[in-house]
């Protein structure tokens, strides 16, 4: 895996330890939610209307 691969595209701070991130997988484009509170958090493939994951186009490598 590329160290590189990944970018995050947004972070909000939610509460004082909440944050949550979009993260953007440079090889396949997929967006990624990431949400942390403290030592802990989960990840998980954003969705579109009809159940298939949202991809940025403009995210794939060449």
């Amino acid at each position: 895996m590329a160290k590189d691969r990944f970018d995050i595209k947004q972070k909000e701070g939610l509460s004082l330890m909440t944050d949550a991130l979009v993260i953007i997988d440079k090889e396949t484009g997929v967006n990624y939610l990431y949400v942390c509170r403290g030592n802990g958090g989960g990840l998980t493939p954003l969705l579109d209307s009809e159940g298939k994951p949202i991809v940025t186009k403009d995210g794939y490598r060449k």
